[in-house]
């Protein structure tokens, strides 16, 4: 099989502006559901059994149906009540929204295994039960929980693919244009696999070296 050099070194300008709008989806998503998933995570500790419930469900119905279903919900289903936002924060909603799930999951596992005698010597001393939850336990569990997050980051960075077919000119979006016209799949798809590649590699050693950093309790 001969490869097309020629297209390949076309191609690499062509990926990195769809590699661009991946990190920007990406990082969006990745705050937007870090900051939903914290809070969904401290509500599936809360005192409160209805919010206990609204959080178990929400969690139990992202992780139990298909991102690819929940991009279509956010993009083709809410404009017909009225909600439209256009493919970038459609996409940016969708991934938010499930990341936030497994955040959820991640977050409350991290605080529900800090020893329970800590919740108790805080309450003997006065402390309110939110004030435990945010001031004791949570620091206590930051750096546990950066791998399991570091995974879901590299999820959301994988699934942000799903967004091509809402027509988001991600990278792979742009490998799938370049293929359309030239019809050199290998070429491309093996430039997308290595332009992935290293993209995870780093969001990886970037975590690793964060949770080195962290304090240990």
């Amino acid at each position: 099989m001969n490869i097309d050099w020629e297209i390949v070194r076309e191609s690499i300008p062509l990926l990195a502006e769809g590699l661009v709008v991946t990190l920007q989806i990406s990082a969006v998503s990745a705050v937007l559901g870090l900051i939903l998933g914290v809070i969904l995570g401290l509500g599936a500790l809360s005192r409160s059994r209805l919010i206990r419930w609204l959080v178990l469900a929400y969690v139990d119905f992202i992780r139990g149906t298909p991102l690819l279903i929940q991009i279509f919900l956010v993009f083709f289903a809410l404009p017909m009540i009225g909600i439209r936002f256009d493919e970038f924060w459609a996409g940016v909603i969708a991934l938010s929204l499930n990341a936030a799930a497994f955040v959820a999951e991640v977050v409350r596992g991290g605080v529900g295994s800090i020893e329970r005698g800590q919740t108790e010597a805080s309450m003997a001393i006065g402390m309110r039960h939110r004030q435990i939850l945010v001031h004791i336990l949570l620091p206590q569990a930051y750096r546990q929980m950066v791998p399991p997050l570091t995974n879901e980051l590299i999820s959301l960075v994988k699934n942000s693919s799903l967004l091509s077919v809402i027509s988001v000119y991600e990278i792979t979006r742009a490998g799938q244009a370049i293929i359309s016209v030239n019809f050199v799949p290998f070429e491309i798809y093996t430039l997308l696999a290595l332009y992935y590649y290293v993209l995870i590699k780093a969001i990886s050693w970037l975590s690793a070296r964060i949770e080195r950093k962290l304090p240990a309790w």
